[in-house]
């Protein structure tokens, strides 16, 4: 997993509550199993018309903001299915952090286990950078996870906290997996002792 510090780039603003999984990576996308290959596809169904062409006017398909690795969005962003592929999608599109006023609990932790910073601030924070984004596209913002802070190019200032664990984790890159395999040596030592004492406990070994 790709260690998290700062990011420094574009917002993109994202004006809508309840966002929930579906509309990050739609079902039907869900039948690959690697990581990655999901960024073309992120919010499908709201970046492209019926026709299957790229809606020009969805905020991620404007120049300024394609790529963009902030996204901020509305309250309880991340609802729906637990599909740990929405966070693959907007990771592999880019996007290193997500700020809102509340996400869902499921989606939180999938973000943390995949290198993206899940940044919760009041409602009136979230509502007044929002605004600045909207109103400027390329409005540029930095989210450092070392400092805890979020530093717009015109003066916006907020703090936010994280967990003390995974907030390590994020500055480390660590994963569940990354966290395992750091007691390697004594999952090896405990399976061969195991071992050991099932064959003594066999008759005649």
């Amino acid at each position: 997993m790709r260690p998290f510090r700062s990011v420094t780039g574009p917002v993109a603003p994202l004006d809508r509550g309840d966002v929930d999984t579906d509309q990050i990576i739609p079902k039907q996308f869900l039948k690959r199993i690697e990581r990655t290959g999901y960024g073309d596809v992120l919010f499908h169904d709201l970046r492209t018309r019926e026709d299957g062409t790229p809606d020009p006017e969805f905020v991620l398909n404007r120049p300024p903001l394609e790529g963009a690795p902030i996204l901020v969005s509305g309250p309880n962003f991340g609802c729906g299915s637990s599909r740990e592929h929405a966070a693959w999608a907007l990771s592999d599109f880019g996007i290193r952090a997500v700020i809102a006023p509340s996400f869902a609990d499921i989606f939180r932790n999938n973000c943390f286990q995949n290198g993206i910073l899940p940044v919760t601030l009041p409602a009136e924070q979230v509502r007044d950078l929002m605004d600045r984004a909207e109103s400027r596209l390329g409005y540029t913002a930095e989210v450092n996870l070392e400092t805890g802070t979020i530093r717009g190019d015109d003066g916006f200032e907020a703090t936010f906290e994280i967990d003390p664990f995974r907030r390590q984790c994020l500055l480390e890159g660590l994963d569940e997996i990354d966290l395992t395999l750091r007691h390697e040596d004594r999952i090896r030592a405990y399976e061969e002792e195991r071992a050991s004492e099932s064959l003594l406990s066999i008759p005649g070994a």
